[in-house]
Parts: structure tokens; sequence; C-alpha cells
């Protein structure tokens, strides 16, 4: 009898789910660039944010979370350069702080008011100018405030300080860049370049450490660094297929290195751009391209073959451009582990519209699930920009627990009692309690025991001699903790019964 390995992993069946149509935003015209380097969306736990057409300029949506719907076709927006928007990211520090680039040759700071925008807002905190042409790709240092990385069609690649908004390095490239990722500390950046190769850059000098043409095919590549310091990169290979390869961090298999990539897999035929979606938490990654319907999910792993393929999510619609939400933005009672917001393009006169996709893994207990949910970036910096510019100090990412976000108060259960037997013969006391006034000194909890004499029933007696605070909080804690422990094993019990009848 042959026996079927099946690999044990928590995500292996995670889905996605797109949400209602009355949980979406419609109603507005997206912008029809076609710059490869952007995903004409950003989105953070407020605010969406979504590049559109405008007359005179360029301009972009700022929506809250909540006002889901129709958007008005005068509603306010971002309006302040003199061309075609073409990216935008949020501040991961700051959630009313985001940065727009432009045809325009210039980067805008932008600070949207406390409840969001009322009018249209055309003057930003800060104008970022030194580009000569279009510049089509900004990226967030992700410990250091007030840190920013661009690059435009000059084959320029600047890092900013935005609080004084002087320009602390730049470099000439060969051509335009595709992407730029920050690694975890942010000591380094990785880029992809037009020219097809993937350069690993040192964070303040950018000066070039490693270098190497990832894939063969002529089209656009995206890189990202992995939390451990590992390289996953989406090309095309001679034939234009498309594909994705991992690279180690040193050695032989790393950028520059004489073996080439840990592991390469193709995917498809298809000719649009994959764009990387990385969860670090979790270890994993999505792909997306600009004209699918699919949205495709892997896990990456220390060992080989280094990429497992979870699921595939699809739709009829392809997508236009995608947001990822951060973590501190997901729904954590529900399971969900991420989120994305697609644009597409409605038929007929109905303009775009953008649906939230949420990832799930099923699970049947409603307790906070903390094997889902490791510490997660909080969105506090970890250093100020002199601090790591002047001193040359690196620092993690500052965490913080997800349970943070878990809110548990459907789930506290309250304590009934109804007339039965246990309750039948039971007499209340009309003896009278001592008190303070009459001289009697009350317990050390803070409650006056009852008076020994008393025919009050023993549960009652008891509730009346515990009823601390923080001993019935401890006792709570305790139980909820249980209860964990037991949904857990019921986990791993329910995936051992799942691999015995997989390989039976």
């Amino acid at each position: 009898m042959s026996v079927k390995v099946v690999r044990s992993s928590k995500f292996r069946h995670v889905f996605g789910t797109a949400a209602k149509k009355d949980q979406c935003y419609d109603g507005m015209r997206i912008t029809k660039s076609n710059w490869e380097g952007s995903t004409y969306c950003s989105v953070n736990p407020k605010y969406l944010a979504i590049i559109v057409e405008s007359a005179g300029g360029g301009a972009f949506l700022v929506i809250p979370l909540s006002k889901v719907g129709r958007v008005e076709r005068d509603a306010p927006v971002v309006g302040g350069h003199k061309a075609g928007v073409l990216d935008l990211k949020w501040c991961p520090h700051h959630d009313d702080v985001i940065a727009s680039a432009s045809e325009d040759c210039t980067v805008k700071i932008w600070q949207i008011p406390k409840n969001g925008l009322r009018e249209s807002l055309n003057e930003p905190i800060v104008d970022l100018v030194y580009h000569q042409r279009r510049v089509g790709l900004i990226e967030w240092h992700p410990t250091v405030s007030n840190i920013l990385a661009s690059s435009g069609s000059d084959h320029k690649f600047c890092l900013w300080d935005v609080g004084c908004g002087d320009v602390l390095t730049e470099i000439d490239l060969k051509d335009v860049l595709f992407s730029i990722s920050f690694n975890f500390t942010g000591d380094k950046i990785v880029t992809a370049c037009k020219d097809r190769s993937v350069r690993v850059h040192d964070a303040r000098t950018l000066a070039v450490l490693q270098e190497q043409k990832a894939h063969e095919g002529a089209k656009a590549t995206q890189a990202v660094f992995l939390k451990d310091g590992r390289i996953f990169t989406t090309g095309f290979s001679k034939r234009s297929d498309r594909q994705f390869s991992i690279w180690a961090k040193n050695g032989d298999n790393s950028l520059g290195g004489c073996m080439g990539p840990l592991a390469t897999e193709s995917i498809d035929s298809s000719n649009g751009v994959m764009y990387i979606f990385y969860d670090s938490d979790t270890n994993v990654i999505y792909l997306a391209g600009k004209g699918d319907s699919v949205i495709r999910y892997f896990e990456v792993v220390d060992e080989m073959p280094y990429v497992y393929w979870l699921a595939n999510y699809s739709s009829n619609v392809p997508q236009r451009g995608i947001g990822f939400m951060p973590k501190r933005g997901i729904n954590v009672n529900n399971c969900e582990i991420n989120r994305f917001y697609k644009l597409a393009q409605g038929s007929g006169n109905q303009g775009g519209y953008c649906e939230p996709i949420s990832f799930t893994v099923p699970r049947k207990s409603e307790l906070y699930q903390e094997d889902l949910y490791p510490d997660t970036f909080s969105g506090e910096p970890s250093l100020t920009a002199d601090e790591w510019f002047m001193e040359r100090r690196d620092a993690p990412p500052q965490l913080v627990s997800m349970r943070e976000f878990f809110a548990d108060e459907g789930l506290k259960q309250k304590a009934k009692v109804r007339s039965s037997v246990l309750t039948s013969g039971v007499k209340k006391s009309s003896a009278k309690k001592p008190s303070p006034e009459n001289g009697a000194a009350p317990s050390p909890g803070g409650f006056n025991k009852p008076d020994s004499t008393s025919p009050v029933s023993a549960p009652n007696n008891i509730i009346q001699e515990r009823a601390d605070v923080k001993a019935l909080h401890l006792l709570i804690t305790r139980l909820k903790q249980t209860l964990q422990d037991f949904s857990l094993r019921i986990l791993v019990l329910e995936e051992k019964i799942f691999e015995y009848e997989c390989a039976v």
C-alpha cells in the first residue's frame, strides 16, 4: 500500500473571500496609467488611497475604511500634483501621512486631517524636488522615522529625510527601477531594475553590495527581502513564462553567487507583472498580477523545496491594481491573516470599484488563536533619522502582540441562576449584616463577612467571601487559557485524522 505524505502546515487551508457588494467601494475613475512599478492603491488601518483620473493634474482619493458604498462624483481628493500620480505609499509610522510620486518630477508628503477629507487637499506638508524626470517609485523605511527612498526615469535612486526635505544620498542607475524593498532591520535595500539586474544596496550609502540578473526575460522583475535575509524575485524566462525564484542570503546560491538561486519555478505564460506581497509574520507570499483574476499564495520554509504552493484565489474580474493591509488592520476575531483591496473596472459606465478580499484560516474556536499571530510591527519607529543615518545605528522593528487587536467582549459569559431543584428550599437571610458603622471591621478584601449563624446557602456565602476583583480576573484568565489549550489540542488531533485519511 502506497502512503501519501501530506505536509503539515497551519496555513494549508487558508481561503480567500471577497466582500459583499455593499461592503465595496465603487463609482471611482481609476487611473489609466500603465506604469509597471505601481499598484495604484495603498491602504492602512484607517484609510484607503486610490490613484484616479483627474483633469488638469494628478490626484488620488483618500477614503475612510468605514465609508463603504458609492463614491460621490464630487468627492474631495488630494490633488496638488501638476501631472499624473504614479505611486503612493502610507507612512508605516503615521496613519495620517502619505507620500505620492508623480510625472511632474516631484514627491509630495501629505497629512490627512484627523476626520478625513472634507474638502480637496492641495497643499502638501513637504515638497521633495530633486528628480529631473518623472518619479515612479517610492518606499518608506520600515523602522526609521522620516526616511523615504525614491526612484525616477532620470535613473536616479535617492534617499530622503522628509523631516527637513533633504536628499541624504543619491546614486545613478543604469535604468529605471521596478521595485524597492528594505530588509527586516532596514540596513539593506534590494532593487529590481529594467536592465534585468537585481541589486542589494547598503541602505545609507546606496552602494551596490550584490548584483545578479535574476530572470532572463526582458519584462519587469520584482524583488523583496524575506525576514531571514533571503530574497524572493518574480520575473520572466526567455520564453516569456512567468516564474519566481528564491535566493540565499549569502554563499553560492545568493545574488552574485556561482550556483544561481536556491529554487526557481515557472507559473504560467501570462504577460502581466507579478507583484509580491510578503507577510513576514507568517512567511506567506502572495503573487498578484495586473490583468490577472487570480491571487496565488505560497508558504516559504527553510528546507527544500523552500516554497510550497498553498492555494489560489480566483474571480471573474481581472484586477487593475491592488493594496495590501498591514497586520494591525486585520480582523483577528475571524482568524483573518491578511486582507487585500482589489481595484477593478466595472462594466459599462459604472466606473471602477475596490473590493476587499479577506484571507482566513478556518478555525472552530472563537478564542484568540495565538499560533496564527506572532508579534507584529507596532507602527512605532525604532530610531530617528539622525540616529540611523548620522550615528549609523540599526534596530529591528518594534513589535506588539496581536492579542491587543482581539475583541473578546462578546465571548464573556455571564452566569445566570434560574429556579431549579438546586435553589429549592434555600431561604434568604434576614439577619442584619455587620457594617463599619455598627462597629464591625470589614474583611481584608473590603467586603464584610456574613454572620456565621446566617442560613444563607453555601454558594451565596462563597460568592460574597471571594468577591475580590483581582482574584476573579485571575480565575477567568486561567479558565480562558485552559480552553485555549484544549482547542489547540483538538486542532492537532483533527490534523492527524486528516493526514491519516489522506494516507489511506
